[in-house]
Order: structure tokens, then C-alpha cells, then sequence
């Protein structure tokens, strides 16, 4: 027997015989058991009034699901980033640079901002369809919520987020340093640091709720 499974016999003897979840908790961190561990032990049984333990659904994997969550997120990434093309172009024209200009000409910033605005046009609605779906399949059966792409997508879109805000505070600090943060750059970084700091915040707040739900 793993000592996963050990823990969760533990817990389960330790709800069937009446143990207030707390005092489970207490004694399995001062056995050495991690925060984390305690916690998913703890999960995986329902808070509701009955005489054994209940069990909480797992993580499960579906296709379809899969599918919607991959279009969800495709979507997401899609207009996250035409959005911020479409912001840094109209800095561009707010903000000219004449070797840009030269090198590049107005017509690459006009075909720059017609991409941006049709790859919104065909992406964006499709993401908020896609997540009325999703929003109110999860609404109508809170198990959904344990889909593991739903997880891992949510994760891997933080740790994107993180990365690009890590990035571009370095970047902002980089050009602070040297004497060469200007109004164009400290702009760009702002669209930049805002839409990935939005798409953090969001999901790191959606998983907390998920587990203020869990306890």
C-alpha cells in the first residue's frame, strides 16, 4: 500500500469515527504530513452529514471537454494577442519612430492592425461562446470542474502569464537601469504587463474559489 492510499484509509477511519475535520488536519501535520497532502486527503471526502465518510468525484478526462477547453484557451491566447498587437500599433502611430517608419513603411502597421482586428473578429466571439458553454455546464454539475484538462490548462496558462510578467518587469527594469526607458517602451510594457497580469488574476482567483468550494 502507497503511502497516499495510507493517507487517505487515515482520513476516512479518522471522518467515519466522528473526528472534526480540524483535529484530523492537526495531527497529520504534526505526523510530518505536508500542508498539501493534508489537504487533498481532506478534499477528497464531502463535507455533508452522514454516517460514513462520502467520497468527492476525481479528476476525469473527457474528449469533448478536451476539445471545448482547447478552443477555449486557443481562443484566449488568440486575442489576448491581437489585442496587444493591435494596442502596440496604435503607440506606434501615437508615438512615431522614424527609423521604424523608414525601415517598415505604413503599410506594414495597416496590415499589422487589419490581421489584429480580423483575427479578434473571428476569435474573440468564439471564446466567449465557448465559455458561456463551459460556465454554464459547470454551473448546472460542479463535478465538470474536476476535468483535467480544465487543470492543466488553467496551470499552464499561469505559468505562461507569470512567465510573461516576470519577463517584461525585468525588461522594464533593464531599460530603468540603463537610462533608456522612454514613453513608446514603458507603453508597450504597461499593454503588455496588463493583459497578462489580467489573465493571472482571473484564473488564480477562479482556482482559489475552487477550493473555498472543496472546504
Amino acid at each position: 500500500m502507497s503511502s497516499s492510499d495510507e493517507l487517505l484509509n487515515f482520513v476516512r477511519d479518522a471522518l467515519a469515527r466522528g473526528v472534526p475535520r480540524a483535529k484530523v488536519d492537526e495531527a497529520l501535520r504534526s505526523a510530518g504530513w505536508t500542508v498539501e497532502q493534508v489537504r487533498s486527503a481532506l478534499a477528497g471526502f464531502a463535507d455533508v452529514d452522514f454516517p460514513i465518510p462520502v467520497p468527492r468525484p476525481k479528476p476525469y478526462l473527457s474528449a469533448r471537454e478536451a476539445f471545448m477547453y482547447l478552443v477555449l484557451f486557443c481562443t484566449l491566447y488568440v486575442s489576448a494577442y491581437n489585442v496587444g498587437s493591435l494596442l502596440f500599433e496604435m503607440i506606434n502611430r501615437a508615438f512615431p519612430d522614424p527609423a521604424m517608419q523608414q525601415e517598415f513603411g505604413d503599410d506594414y502597421s495597416r496590415a499589422s492592425i487589419r490581421w489584429a482586428v480580423a483575427s479578434l473578429i473571428v476569435s474573440f466571439p468564439v471564446f466567449l461562446f465557448m465559455s458561456r458553454l463551459l460556465g454554464r455546464a459547470v454551473r448546472q454539475d460542479p463535478n465538470k470542474r474536476n476535468s483535467k484538462v480544465r487543470k492543466w490548462l488553467t496551470y499552464l496558462t499561469l505559468f505562461v502569464s507569470a512567465g510573461v510578467l516576470i519577463g517584461d518587469l525585468t525588461m522594464v527594469i533593464y531599460s530603468f537601469l540603463g537610462g533608456e526607458l522612454g514613453v513608446r517602451f514603458a507603453l508597450k510594457a504597461a499593454v503588455v504587463g496588463a493583459i497578462a497580469g489580467s489573465m493571472f488574476g482571473y484564473y488564480l482567483t477562479d482556482l482559489k474559489r475552487e477550493e473555498i468550494d472543496l472546504h
